[in-house]
């Protein structure tokens, strides 16, 4: 059992999610990645204990899940548990926030992004990247499995 600092829910979440690299590793694995080789190739140059870190805590807090590939037992492959992709409307606005409130030119996913968030509702873009998600992590496991 994980002992938490505080009763506050933002606390509790904050020692789940509250560092540097927690939230961005669950933007990638909605951007496509799957593995640690994919996500240390991130822009921002995660370290590999770092990551390893970051894994092994999302996934005791049951935001992520691991398998290996059935033809190469080396290469694992982490994906979103349910919980983990609720954390989508967190991420959503916190892209929202930057946008509005941060003089900064985004690179070309976060432009993308910023324009479709425009161009939806909020509920629509949310659910329907937790949808392609979902639809996306059964098609990965159904290979694999």
């Amino acid at each position: 059992m994980k002992i938490n600092r505080s009763n506050c829910p933002l606390a509790n979440a904050l020692d789940i999610v509250g560092d540097k690299w927690s939230l961005l590793v669950i933007r990638d694995i909605f951007l496509g990645k799957k593995t640690f080789t994919e996500f240390l190739k991130s822009p921002e140059k995660i370290a590999t204990n770092i990551l390893a870190n970051r894994l092994e805590l999302l996934i005791n807090r049951d935001l992520l899940s691991v398998t290996k590939l059935p033809y190469d037992q080396k290469t694992k492959i982490y994906y979103l548990t349910d919980r983990g992709i609720d954390m989508y409307p967190i991420i959503y606005e916190m892209i929202n926030w930057s946008s509005r409130n941060l003089d900064k030119e985004f690179g070309p996913k976060g432009k993308v992004l910023i324009e479709h968030f425009k161009q939806t509702s909020p509920e629509d873009a949310i659910e329907g990247a937790k949808s392609a998600y979902r639809s996306d992590r059964s098609e990965i496991l159904a290979k694999i499995i």
